[in-house]
């Protein structure tokens, strides 16, 4: 199991547009095949950072994943909608991994 971390820059005065469009991705993303862990817009702190989690089992399922996603109707629709709206400033894209499961209960003596 692999997670994909995505980071954005958005625009600070387009906040809502991008809540919409995380709304959307909650959608379609798990309809095609990953796990979503969640969309995170800024709260407190940076105006411009926002964040996106999800779980796949690999890259090669990535792969097929995408694939999915770019014949899905809402996929395409909220890509057009981002692209339109322009709210995306930046968008990194990293896989890591889990190193430090399983994770142990707190032993009490």
């Amino acid at each position: 199991m692999i997670t994909c971390f995505i980071r954005y820059e958005i625009d600070p005065f387009k906040t809502a547009a991008f809540e919409q469009y995380a709304r959307n991705w909650g959608q379609a993303i798990p309809r095609c095949g990953a796990d979503l862990i969640g969309y995170f817009a800024p709260h407190e702190g940076s105006a411009t950072t926002a964040y996106a989690a999800y779980n796949i089992e690999s890259l090669a399922a990535y792969e097929r994943y995408r694939a999915r996603l770019q014949e899905d109707a809402l996929g395409r629709e909220n890509y057009a909608f981002s692209q339109r709206e322009q709210f995306i400033r930046k968008e990194d894209r990293i896989f890591l991994r889990l190193v430090s499961a399983p994770h142990a209960a707190l032993i009490k003596e």
